[in-house]
């Protein structure tokens, strides 16, 4: 009897956990990746001769990863070097005002105490619970398990004896109203609203569910040391240790459906390749924009325009940094925070004055550094000091790159903007050479019928999490995998999945039954 097959389409960190999931299951399995390197969105700009990060730069939820190189009979430690940060990050405000968090929660209580006053800090104490008693009531019937189509169904997971903690995730309150509870202090609420963006999104829009994030980032955020495409390389070398065979600048042309099923694709150079399974760990609005061939558009339903997620403009560039002491992640907030949601948001503009966000990622507190004779440790250079070193540059941008792409001369107002905010909180940056430049109209033309938008569908509303397309799609065969889809977007979410997409293929070949439970390896159950 033939061996089972499937084709996963797309090499970004859910293609890839797809990939890995199902070669333990003994299914014979082809990545086929559009770029010359693994990742997806976990891509790495080279600029003088340094590779820097230029997508997500935040290594949280290791448990996914250790859960998913442990099923492979290996371990995130043997893979990769991680270190974790002792400062999550670094607040900045052009008064002056700094302020750290770190992973441990009473440290981070202390300094809040002396930034804002000790009812802040206990106030803080309290956000901390409330953020830790949302994940864990959706953690199991949520993120790990098959989409919920509705309130309704994760209340039916849930069961009657714990609807008391549904009601508590304050799914119809806002974020920024929800934190306005928690902190008087304008900037703490400013601060943690913050986390919103985590998934592309206001926190004026979104629901206060998402202070879930806070808690994602308090159990722990690491550093990998030769930056984050190094998780990409390493879940490229364990699935390819499976059988796995991952095809490299191998664009799709088309899903091929034949008798209402999938069964394979067509690549760009006419290459037909047959599967009893195709996993497309793409943007789903590729896929329904017919992207992927007109027999696939109806397989799942697009995302409107005006509910997609936050894109970016960033900047690449090695830099010396004086004045002000950096950390490996530092936020440097502009100081109205609602007209720069308005803007971008209501308007689809660039900000006039935009919230800054840099990742210098030589830096780690953890290692031996110079101290400043003012104590602070936190400029740490490893090693750096007064030379250039690689710095990510970001703000938030409208998801308009396919429809009202920002000029080339309304990008350099934002450059200007953005090292303005940097050099009023008392950072100035010398380039050592030209930066590189990214526009949503680049995103949208690495991830097409996008716009631009890194993270699908806004988390916007109460049931904006509902609408996230699961693994299974209305075409038999053809699944789901990536940061548009469920449980949504980030390194960590996206491989969950694609370990979601591959136990729901493995489910549908073994049987027709849906309510049949289905183990996957590394511990987690789905319907």
């Amino acid at each position: 009897m033939a061996r089972e097959s499937a084709i996963v389409v797309g090499a970004g960190a859910g293609g890839l956990a797809a990939a890995i999931d199902l070669a333990l299951a003994g299914i014979a399995v082809t990545v086929v990746e559009a770029a010359a390197t693994p990742g997806g969105k976990l891509r790495e700009v080279v600029v003088d001769g340094r590779g820097i990060d230029a997508g997500p730069t935040v290594f949280t939820m290791r448990w996914v990863f250790e859960a998913l190189f442990g099923a492979a009979g290996t371990s995130l430690d043997r893979e990769i070097t991680v270190t974790p940060l002792d400062v999550l990050a670094r607040h900045a405000w052009d008064d002056g005002a700094r302020l750290d968090l770190y992973a441990d929660n009473a440290r981070s209580a202390d300094a809040i105490g002396d930034f804002a006053g000790a009812d802040e800090a206990r106030r803080f104490l309290a956000f901390c619970d409330r953020a830790a008693r949302i994940y864990k009531t959706l953690e199991g019937p949520f993120l790990r398990a098959h989409r919920c189509r509705s309130p309704f169904d994760l209340a039916r997971r849930l069961g009657l004896a714990r609807l008391p903690e549904l009601a508590a995730i304050s799914p119809f309150a806002t974020m920024w109203s929800a934190l306005g509870r928690h902190f008087h202090d304008p900037r703490l609420r400013q601060l943690f609203g913050r986390y919103a963006t985590y998934c592309g999104s206001s926190p004026f829009l979104a629901p206060a569910t998402l202070m879930l994030v806070a808690h994602v980032e308090q159990q722990g955020v690491w550093l990998i040391e030769g930056g984050m495409r190094r998780l990409a390389d390493a879940l490229v070398r364990t699935a390819e240790r499976l059988g796995v065979t991952v095809r490299l600048g191998t664009p799709v042309s088309e899903v091929v459906v034949e008798r209402g099923r999938a069964a394979g694709v067509v690549l760009a150079t006419g290459e037909r390749l047959d599967a009893d399974s195709v996993v497309v760990n793409a943007d789903v609005a590729a896929l329904a924009d017919g992207r992927l061939g007109i027999a696939a558009r109806g397989a799942v339903t697009g995302v409107p325009p005006k509910a997609r997620s936050l894109s970016a403009v960033t900047w690449c560039v090695m830099a010396e940094p004086e004045g002000f002491p950096l950390h490996h992640h530092t936020v440097f907030f502009a100081p109205d925070y609602r007209a720069e949601f308005d803007r971008l948001m209501r308007e689809r503009r660039l900000p006039a004055d935009p919230t800054v966000y840099v990742c210098a990622q030589d830096r780690c507190q953890n290692r031996p550094r110079n101290r400043r004779r003012d104590g602070d440790v936190g400029d740490a250079t490893n090693g750096r000091a007064n030379r250039p070193e690689p710095l990510f540059v970001l703000v938030n941008a409208p998801p308009t790159g396919d429809t009202a792409p920002p000029s080339a001369a309304a990008v350099e107002i934002a450059r200007h903007a953005a090292f303005e905010r940097l050099r009023r909180c008392g950072l100035a940056l010398r380039p050592a050479g030209d930066a590189v430049v990214t526009t949503p109209e680049d995103f949208h033309r690495r991830f097409p019928s996008t716009g631009g938008a890194l993270y699908g569908r806004a988390s916007h509303g109460w049931m904006a999490s509902f609408r996230r397309p699961g693994s299974r799609t209305r075409i038999p065969g053809l699944y789901l995998a990536g940061g548009s889809t469920h449980p949504g977007p980030g390194v960590p979410m996206a491989a969950l999945s694609g370990r979601l997409a591959a136990a729901a293929v493995i489910a549908d070949r073994a049987s027709t039954s849906r309510s049949r439970p289905a183990d996957i390896s590394g511990g987690m159950s789905t319907r």
